[in-house]
């Protein structure tokens, strides 16, 4: 371990208070979609304190409806703003985005918690909450790296950027923003919960409303109705085959398994309007998962293609196809190369820090990294404290230990590969 890897752990460990404090602070500060703006004005405030240039870019939909990789997300069209600091953005040498969203999904039922989700409580080395894990507790670990690299004296070669955003969760326009807008860096960390996995591949996921007609008449004559809900059950009995079928097809490496790739769920059901009565419409919402390296629209045409092809089994279904609309997050996949400068960079800087070669892994959710690789041609990758499967549920939590590493090896990451100086 170099002089220097030696200040930036010893600094780390004696700011854990501190990091753990502003993760808290974060967390008691709700910010589901539409209401990020008292977040951001944290961050804001912290990024300036530590006096990088912080700009505060408004999310625009008008600058990005015509954008191929723009979702409409129901929520407000101009009154978003992500956050951007800036370190040493003068300098011609190496540049590196830090990069995490703000946004959380909702809560679920509260009596699901065991405290408020906004408690932000420690309990047994943990911070609680929603956020905690997905991703306050990452891009934390970013801001805290500049702090501590700040502390010792390290002066970067190259810029770094932080990029506090808006609407990952329901499309990504907050980085789509910041895309449209001109900045760009050679390289983007997304500090999205990986538990430490290094994870440059990304499945994509599409949204999708399904609908499907039936006949409604009494029940009591029921054999001379069709019931929608029956034909949705062939239909998605089919489309759990499909799933099969379509893992098969695909030979992708760096998942854990090649059976959970590109998963397809049904979220939502809503069917029939009466006990008594035969239903006569269902309305399905889910999620296509696309794989690594497959296009959005074959995706879609593959899905669309089998619901063709089930119905035409069914008498019923063949007169009265089921109908598909594609809606808000159309995430597409992404990759960045596992052989990449960056990647290695990460990977030798995880294995200075921990004394631990790197787990490279492929994920199953979609992220913003699609929108670095594939819109703006930044190779990027997803890399964060935290286990995902807390991300959406009750409880959330993330641990202490994990985003303690996570500053660490942010920290050497800067300066390995942007290059600095001693002040």
């Amino acid at each position: 371990m170099t002089d220097l890897q030696k200040k930036i752990d010893s600094m780390v460990d004696a700011t854990q208070g501190e990091i753990v404090s502003f993760i808290q602070t974060l967390v008691q500060s709700p910010s589901l979609a539409n209401d990020e703006g008292p977040i951001q004005e944290l961050v804001s405030e912290k990024l300036k304190s530590l006096h990088l240039d912080v700009e505060k870019v408004p999310v625009l939909f008008d600058e990005l409806i015509s954008h191929p990789a723009f979702c409409g997300d129901g929520f407000s069209p101009d009154s978003r703003v992500n956050v951007i600091g800036e370190w040493n953005n003068n300098s011609n040498g190496k540049s590196l985005i830090l990069n995490g969203h703000m946004d959380v999904v909702p809560t679920g039922p509260e009596k699901l918690w065991d405290e408020s989700p906004w408690s932000g409580s420690v309990k047994s080395n943990r911070i609680y909450g929603r956020g905690s894990c997905d991703m306050k507790a990452g891009l934390s670990s970013a801001i805290f790296a500049i702090q501590i690299l700040q502390k010792v004296g390290f002066k970067p070669n190259g810029n770094i950027m932080i990029q506090s955003v808006v609407g990952e969760e329901s499309g990504g326009c907050g980085t789509l923003t910041n895309i449209v807008n001109g900045y760009t860096a050679d390289a983007a960390i997304i500090l999205e919960p990986t538990s430490l996995k290094v994870c440059p591949i990304q499945s994509g996921a599409l949204t999708f409303r399904l609908k499907v007609q039936g006949k409604a008449t009494h029940a009591a004559m029921r054999w001379d109705g069709v019931s929608a809900i029956e034909k949705f059950n062939l239909i998605h009995q089919s489309i759990l085959d499909f799933e099969r079928e379509r893992h098969e097809l695909f030979e992708v490496d760096y998942y854990e398994s090649k059976d959970r790739v590109a998963p397809i769920n049904i979220g939502t059901i809503q069917g029939g309007e009466w006990h008594s009565t035969v239903p006569e419409s269902v309305v399905a919402e889910g999620r296509l998962g696309v794989f690594p390296g497959e296009s959005a629209q074959d995706a879609r045409d593959a899905f669309e293609t089998h619901l063709q092809a089930i119905s035409e089994t069914d008498g019923w279904l063949k007169e009265n196809l089921p109908t598909v609309e594609w809606f808000e997050g159309q995430f597409e996949s992404g990759q960045t190369e596992v052989n990449h400068p960056l990647i290695q960079t990460l990977s030798d800087c995880y294995l200075q820090t921990t004394k631990d070669t790197p787990i490279i892994e492929g994920v199953t959710y979609g992220s913003d990294l699609r929108l670095f690789t594939n819109h703006a041609h930044i190779p990027a990758v997803l890399f964060g404290p935290g286990d995902v499967r807390l991300a959406h549920a009750a409880n959330e939590y993330v641990e202490i230990d994990e985003v303690m590493t996570t500053v660490k090896i942010i920290a050497n990451m800067i300066v390995n590969w942007c290059g600095g100086d001693f002040e």
